[in-house]
């Protein structure tokens, strides 16, 4: 492994945490968006599977999976009092980039140059890719091009793996117990559904889904679908003067009658919400646009959903004769305020990551995780760096120092657990919250 800023920690758990993630990429876990049951594709079972061996090899007796997708393990505890915590990711891939034929590639010692894939003339160039120019002397990892690399989020479920089978391999280090859990078809807003939190029984959790070393993330996206259709009437169009109301026409009237030099992923960041129409279909009988809406604050993202709103019935109002559906689905919530109650969960997580030897950054997420709604359902779970960038794309990598990082950070977070001022304030809190 190269140096680069890694533990002597990093350094022993990298190799095998290579193994694991190259293994763990070439399995299709692609989720469906059409998910008629749960997990919504085979090969998320099929990971799942192959958690469950590898983590009972690794001493976690009890790990299985259960019939929804989701695995569930337990490492149990050495130090008396300390809570219980969880360790979360998820084993599907986003369904916006191909996830069949995954062929990862090791480019060791990266030298800092452009890094040309050998198959659809995919290049990741340092100049436009920010985070790879701090990167030289890593060992990065890629796809072959042509399809996404998965780190996203099969980075974090190898570092989870990694840390407990470490932690149960030395059991002189202090630990809490741990309860680990491995979620399907997050990437389509479900890993949460059907997650069982009474059953996981932790006090608090932790995601491993996020990106850049040292990231520690309190805070994402409150996030909405707004499903806007128009029904017309429909002729032959030789026959159609007087008759015809064209609602694919109508449709991109409304799309064009948004703002496009604000409110778009594309002209914002930092703490700007947006309106991105991701889906447009349909024909001059019934056409529909489908948009994600997204904001930190409540009261503006219920302002976005009003300008849709809006801006649909004045366009359809311009002809009496078509039909305006609208459909809300609110998909999850910003964490922070089911953070804010149990600070100590956050101040363990940046113990841990200083204690590796990196700076801990609270940062917000332009998206959502599973702790998004975990965290509303009453299981705070604040998100952690996995080393992985440039998600949902066949331009996808991860730096191995920095994934070895994020499992070190595992293995500092478990023994800041058993810290005698983090227990006691775990154990207020709990009685509060009426929480075992």
């Amino acid at each position: 492994m190269s140096a680069s800023h890694s533990s002597p920690l990093a350094e022993e758990l990298a190799e095998g945490l290579l193994e694991r993630f190259v293994r763990y990429c070439r399995i299709e876990s692609t989720a469906a968006r059409s998910r008629t049951q749960s997990p919504s594709s085979p090969g998320q079972l099929e990971m799942g599977r192959l958690l469950v061996d590898e983590l009972k090899a690794a001493g976690l007796e009890d790990a299985f999976l259960d019939d929804n997708g989701y695995v569930v393990a337990t490492l149990p505890g050495n130090v008396e009092d300390a809570p219980v915590v969880g360790l979360i990711a998820h084993v599907d891939t986003s369904p916006d980039a191909p996830g069949a034929g995954v062929e990862p590639i090791v480019h060791r010692d990266y030298d800092g140059g452009v890094i040309e894939l050998p198959r659809g003339g995919t290049i990741l160039d340092p100049a436009s890719v920010s985070a790879l120019s701090d990167k030289q002397g890593h060992d990065v990892i890629t796809s072959s091009g042509d399809t996404l690399l998965g780190a996203d989020d099969k980075a974090g479920v190898a570092e989870i793996v990694t840390a407990v089978s470490y932690l149960a391999a030395h059991p002189e280090l202090p630990r809490p117990t741990l309860r680990v859990c491995f979620t399907p078809d997050e990437e389509i807003g479900e890993g949460a559904t059907l997650f069982d939190v009474e059953r996981f029984g932790a006090f608090c959790a932790y995601t491993l889904d996020g990106s850049e070393v040292g990231e520690l993330q309190d805070e994402t996206f409150t996030a909405a679908q707004v499903e806007v259709t128009i029904h017309g009437v429909d002729i032959h169009p030789g026959f159609a003067k007087g008759i015809l109301v064209n609602a694919a026409r109508l449709i991109a009237q409304f799309v064009a009658a948004l703002p496009d030099d604000r409110l778009t992923p594309e002209t914002t960041d930092e703490r700007e919400g947006y309106v991105h129409p991701y889906a447009i279909g349909g024909d001059a009988q019934k056409a529909t646009a489908t948009w994600i809406v997204r904001d930190f604050d409540d009261d503006l993202l219920q302002q976005h959903i009003d300008l849709l709103k809006s801006t649909a019935e004045e366009i359809v109002s311009r002809e009496p004769r078509a039909k305006l559906e609208i459909e809300v689905h609110h998909q999850y919530p910003n964490m922070r305020a089911h953070l804010e109650p149990f600070p100590e969960v956050v101040t363990a997580a940046e113990r841990a990551i200083d204690a590796e030897g990196l700076k801990a950054r609270r940062t917000v997420i332009r998206g959502g995780t599973d702790g998004s709604r975990l965290s509303a359902m009453g299981l705070p779970t604040p998100n952690v760096f996995t080393g992985g960038h440039e998600f949902h794309s066949v331009r996808e990598w991860a730096s191995l120092q920095d994934m070895a990082s994020a499992a070190a950070v595992i293995v500092r977070l478990a023994e800041a657990w058993t810290q005698e001022d983090l227990r006691a304030a775990a154990a207020s809190n709990a009685a509060s919250a009426g929480k075992s």
